[in-house]
């Protein structure tokens, strides 16, 4: 040791970990969006985009009311329109250098005030606007502008200081973006030959790009079909082999018109996994048709937020945005609660209007009823042990490769019962403990610096069946005589 002469003081590692903060619920959202009406419709293909606000999703992605067509415009508008849930994980599909059309005129456009209204999604950097087919193609800027309004409509003005100002039609030639090009193939996604991932398989990119963990995967207006359901629910059980969450489904209305048919669908489609939210209807706002999902999600984002982003609570009996429910093509489905009881009772989740306006109804899983553990059968269960996962491995992944000494040992132990109790205190959990176990860290494991530990939660499941036994007291008859 050097020689010091005087006073200094020095410090240690403190005892107690710090717990790191989760989003419990956050959403990444797989579909299509309408990138022709951003400034960069390439710029995000197949990339993961973290959006806080209304205005950062559109910038980014573009909105477009045509939901059947760019299915994340409806999660943008029910998140951030209807809810107020924020962030969102958008991951689109849509390559607009795959899945386009090429359209030319033969016989021109009308010219109408000086202007030419194309509906079509044009890729404006392939815009060519010429006098005829023969003809030098008009220079933008100089000779027109053109630009998308409020309405997603391509409005192509005709400059006065250009030579085409006073055609009466003019040669349209363009790339249009054809939607209708994306498969379920492209949601499902995979490697590409120059080892570019894309679709589902980027949901173990997300904690290495943005540094957050998915809590709710889906895909509406893409789920309904079993290959994709199949999918999302596989990769949302080993995210980065780490990590796993909760999927919202939707079954097919289209093809299921009746709540006593949802169950045979569900089963034969094998909607029936622990960690997967079956739903059925869709879900009406006004003249807006969404899929159930959208809102389930919503509800789930804005009860988290209440919770302090610990997801003890069911999203069952919670207020819905919603002016009804109805299949697809907008055929209104009204429910009565033993109906509604019926599809719960069969692991499906839906909603009904039945005591203050209408509500989410359900606190099943689809593993429900052909699996019965706690665990697996309650969202809320499910959704709180998945979420003790992520807790547990991201605040202890600094110890990784630590010295394994009794100081490392009691310094887990004594962290992880301090953020334990403090659940139990707040009411989020009925009880917890964690131990290291002798029994389960033999010798031959501790030599290759395994260590297990042992942790046990008890999540609150939902009182969902609340009875008031009334019985008749012929005993206060006695009251008459006295």
């Amino acid at each position: 040791m050097a020689f010091y002469h005087g006073v200094r003081a020095s410090e240690m590692p403190t005892s107690v970990i710090t717990p790191v903060s989760t989003t419990a619920g956050l959403p990444v959202v797989f579909g299509t969006a309408p990138v022709h009406l951003t400034s960069d419709p390439t710029r995000y293909v197949n990339q993961p985009v973290i959006c806080y606000s209304w205005d950062e999703a559109v910038s980014a992605l573009g909105y477009s009311e045509d939901w059947d067509t760019y299915t994340l415009s409806e999660v943008m508008y029910a998140q951030f329109k209807l809810y107020g849930v924020a962030p969102v994980i958008f991951v689109n599909v849509l390559d607009p250098t795959k899945h386009k059309k090429a359209v030319k005129d033969t016989e021109g456009r009308a010219v109408s005030d000086h202007q030419i209204i194309v509906k079509d999604p044009v890729l404006l950097d392939t815009l060519v606007v010429k006098r005829s087919s023969a003809a030098e193609p008009a220079v933008l800027g100089k000779d027109y502008t053109a630009a998308y309004d409020d309405d997603g409509q391509l409005i192509i003005s005709i400059l006065e200081s250009g030579e085409i100002y006073s055609e009466a039609t003019l040669i349209l030639e363009y790339d249009a973006v054809d939607a209708t090009k994306v498969t379920s193939a492209d949601i499902i996604g995979g490697a590409s030959s120059d080892g570019k991932t894309k679709g589902l398989e980027l949901i173990d990119s997300i904690y290495t790009m943005l540094s957050l963990v998915p809590g709710i995967i889906m895909a509406p207006g893409f789920t309904e079909d079993p290959t994709v359901a199949a999918v999302i629910k596989a990769k949302a059980l080993n995210i980065s082999e780490l990590f796993r969450c909760i999927v919202l489904t939707d079954v097919d209305t289209a093809a299921v018109k009746s709540y006593s048919d949802v169950n045979a669908w569900k089963n034969k489609n094998n909607y029936t996994g622990k960690n997967q939210v079956v739903c059925w209807p869709c879900v009406k706002n006004g003249d807006m048709v969404f899929h159930m999902s959208t809102h389930i999600l919503g509800i789930i984002g804005a009860m988290d937020a209440d919770n302090s982003d610990v997801p003890y609570q069911s999203p069952s009996n919670r207020e819905m945005q919603a002016t009804g429910t109805c299949l697809k093509d907008g055929t209104d489905v009204m429910l009565s609660l033993p109906q509604a009881n019926l599809l719960n009772s069969q692991g499906i989740m839906t909603a009904i209007n039945f005591s203050g306006g209408w509500k989410s109804w359900g606190n099943y899983t689809g593993a429900y009823p052909s699996i019965t553990d706690v665990k697996d059968t309650f969202i809320c269960v499910r959704r709180m042990l998945d979420w003790q996962y992520q807790t547990f491995i991201l605040t202890y992944w600094q110890e990784v490769d630590a010295p394994l000494m009794p100081r490392l040992i009691k310094a887990i132990l004594g962290s992880e019962r301090i953020r334990l109790n403090g659940l139990v205190s707040r009411g989020y959990l009925l009880g917890a403990d964690i131990d290291f176990l002798e029994s389960e860290n033999p010798t031959t494991d501790l030599l290759q610096g395994i260590v297990r530990f042992h942790t046990k939660i008890t999540p609150p499941v939902p009182a969902q069946d609340i009875e008031d036994i009334l019985e008749y007291d012929v005993n206060n008859f006695k009251a008459l005589f006295e």
